[in-house]
């Protein structure tokens, strides 16, 4: 058999064994949604940094800088590196004081419970989509190590997904991720050191200098570079995803700390793709498909046991992604929509719902990744989808007293009909940023109007 197939098969099995054993420490919503709100400086860390650092990040980051250059890393590493970090020096501490259980919680918190349910609406189709395409992904690899057809593949990956997400919950996903984590590093650092060894620094220093600008040439236009940099900083810093993960710290400070250190963390690792796609033009030129990049260049310089550990670097990417996605997928609806509707649930009740979900929404990413061959670009745009609106109001919101719950839908459904409207009927150069500029016009409108129609206190006056 296929040794690379059983070193994946193997690692596997691990995975699943991690998951069924720390099931039995989940007692209640909050132990399945927040690892009961426990996670020290290793966990938080390594669950902050292996959740965002995908497929997209290995594969992606290298074949986009092997086409445009340095340019090509705006939004992986470089964008959702420093979005990790805004989170940890901004958002972290406010965020976690609340003791939110879902994000969605703020926006019945600060506003109304229908603010928190159009929220969820926007919020969960994102994380659907990108379930799929690292399902989609997982699937590939499995099917280009062992030579079967790609829909068992996805099938197959399918239920490992939900197999482990659905027994230990964000405790069972930050300890894989913890694995995950140190595979991931592992792989990618052996990579580098194999190609290195080869090439030296000599072939980085012949890389065109035009190559090397991190933010186009002087004729990129700067409102490029700014949709370009808001899409993964403003459309992901305040992701469901990433937020689960902070509140899920036992302090405060571990919170803040542990983003810093995954941003970080993200910034360096990621630096190793950086440093392949620059390289690769003149080790692999004239690719067919970028994005093989990593693979092919791992095929061409690791022997046998060294590209297996690749391998596993590779599927630790994708499943550090997507148990996230289904898990915060599954909480928004279990927690924020139907829950409320059924107040006597028991806490094992509310446990049995989210595993539910889990599985429902597994199902619903499988036939989306057996079926739509475009899933990676529709991950892409799903950065922003919706994610406009939700940073406007989750921003004023968190900060400040202005505007109430007219404010905020007014926010959030002007942020993804603008972005909607230019990005595919007008086709509008910076469908972001106006999408960005129109929610924070119609949030602070909305909240002038809400003022003036506030009613005054009237004073009672002695004779």
């Amino acid at each position: 058999m296929n040794p690379v197939l059983i070193g994946i098969g193997l690692y596997v099995l691990a995975q699943l064994g991690i998951g069924a054993y720390v099931a039995r420490r989940i007692r209640t919503e909050a132990d399945y949604l927040v690892a009961g709100r426990s996670l020290g400086y290793g966990l938080s860390i390594f669950t902050i940094f292996a959740t965002w650092f995908g497929a997209e990040t290995c594969i992606g980051a290298a074949g986009s800088i092997y086409v445009e250059g340095l340019a090509g890393g705006t939004a992986d590493p470089f964008g959702y590196g420093l979005c990790i970090l805004l989170m940890g020096a901004v958002f972290a501490v406010p965020l976690w004081r609340r003791k939110l259980t879902t994000l969605a919680d703020f926006f019945r918190q600060r506003y109304t419970a229908g603010v928190e349910r159009l929220a969820v609406v926007l919020m969960v189709p994102t994380s659907l989509l990108w379930a799929a395409a690292q399902v989609r992904a997982f699937g590939q690899v499995l099917a280009a190590a062992s030579g079967l057809e790609i829909t068992l593949t996805i099938t197959l990956a399918a239920l490992v997904v939900v197999a482990y997400t659905v027994f230990g919950g964000l405790l069972a996903d930050a300890w894989t991720d913890l694995v995950q984590g140190i595979a991931l590093m592992t792989g990618l650092v052996v990579l580098f050191v194999m190609v290195w060894r080869d090439t030296g620094f000599e072939a980085l220093a012949a890389v065109d200098p035009a190559r090397l600008r991190l933010f186009g040439g002087p004729e990129t236009p700067w409102l490029a570079v700014v949709e370009g940099w808001a899409i993964p900083v403003c459309g992901s810093v305040l992701a469901a995803e990433l937020v689960a993960r902070v509140i899920a710290a036992r302090s405060p400070r571990v919170a803040r700390r542990s983003a810093f250190i995954a941003g970080g963390l993200y910034l360096t690792v990621g630096l190793i793709p950086v440093t392949m796609g620059l390289l690769g033009t003149t080790l692999l030129p004239d690719l067919e498909h970028p994005d093989q990049l990593l693979t092919l260049l791992a095929g061409r310089y690791l022997p046998v046991a060294l590209y297996t550990l690749f391998a596993g670097a590779l599927v630790s990417a994708i499943l550090s992604t997507v148990d996230s996605a289904l898990l915060v997928a599954s909480s928004l609806v279990s927690h924020n929509l139907v829950v409320p509707l059924w107040p006597d649930l028991s806490e094992r009740g509310k446990v049995r719902l989210a595993r539910g979900g889990v599985v429902a929404f597994g199902l619903v990413a499988y036939v989306m990744a057996l079926h739509a061959d475009g899933v990676y670009a529709l991950v892409e745009e799903a950065s922003a989808f919706g994610s406009a609106g939700l940073f406007v109001v989750i921003v004023t919101g968190l900060f400040t007293r202005i505007g109430g719950a007219w404010s905020a839908l007014a926010a959030l459904v002007t942020g993804v009909v603008v972005w909607i409207g230019g990005a595919y009927v007008v086709e509008a150069p910076y469908p972001y940023v106006t999408s960005l500029a129109a929610a924070l016009l119609a949030y602070l409108s909305t909240a002038a109007v809400e003022h003036r129609l506030r009613p005054v206190p009237v004073v009672s006056q002695r004779a």
